[in-house]
C-alpha cells in the first residue's frame, strides 16, 4: 500500500487520540479540584448553587447553603471550588465598592448613551405616528371614490342567500 492511501487513516487516528487525550486531561483536572475540597471552602454546584463545604466524604459532599441549611451533593455535582475572595464577593457582596462611582452602571434613560452634541432628531425627520387614525381618516369616502360602497347597506346586511 502507498503512504498516500494510509494518510487519511493516520490523520483520523491522530485526531481521535488528541481529542480523547484533552478530554482525559479535563476530567483529571476536575477530579483533582474536587479532591482538594476541604471544609470551609466555597463551592459552586453545576446547578449554580453557592455553598460552603462542611464535610467531604468519598463520593458525597455536605455543604451549607445558608445558616442551618445543609445539603448533600455528589462530588460530581461540584462545578467549581472557589477561592475565598471570589466566594465572598459573589455570595456576600464583599469588594463591590470599586464598582460604585458617580455614574450609574445602568442609566435611567438612554439620553446619556448618545453623544453630547447630537440632537435627539438629527435628520429633522417627522416622527411617525403609531397611534390610531385621526378623525379625517375615519370619514366616509366620497361617493365616486375608488373602493366606495355602491349601495347603502350597513349593519352587516348582505345580498347573500
Amino acid at each position: 500500500m502507498d503512504i498516500v492511501t494510509l494518510l487519511p487513516f493516520i490523520v483520523l487516528i491522530g485526531a481521535m487520540f488528541l481529542m480523547t487525550r484533552s478530554a482525559k486531561k479535563k476530567q483529571q483536572a476536575a477530579a483533582n479540584m474536587r479532591n482538594q475540597m476541604q471544609p470551609g471552602t466555597g463551592v459552586r454546584t453545576i446547578g449554580g448553587l453557592y455553598a460552603t463545604v462542611k464535610e467531604v466524604n468519598d463520593d458525597t459532599v455536605l455543604v451549607e447553603a445558608a445558616p442551618g441549611v445543609h445539603l448533600v451533593f455528589a462530588k460530581n455535582a461540584i462545578g467549581a471550588v472557589l477561592e475565598d475572595a471570589e466566594y465572598n464577593r459573589i455570595v456576600h457582596g464583599d469588594g463591590d465598592g470599586d464598582l460604585e462611582g458617580d455614574t450609574p452602571i445602568v442609566p435611567d434613560d438612554a439620553s446619556s448613551l448618545t453623544e453630547p452634541g447630537a440632537a435627539a432628531d438629527p435628520a429633522g425627520d417627522a416622527k411617525i405616528d403609531l397611534g390610531k387614525k385621526g378623525e379625517a381618516d375615519d370619514a366616509e369616502p366620497a361617493p365616486g371614490a375608488k373602493g366606495a360602497k355602491s349601495d347603502d347597506k350597513s349593519g352587516g346586511d348582505t345580498d347573500a342567500k
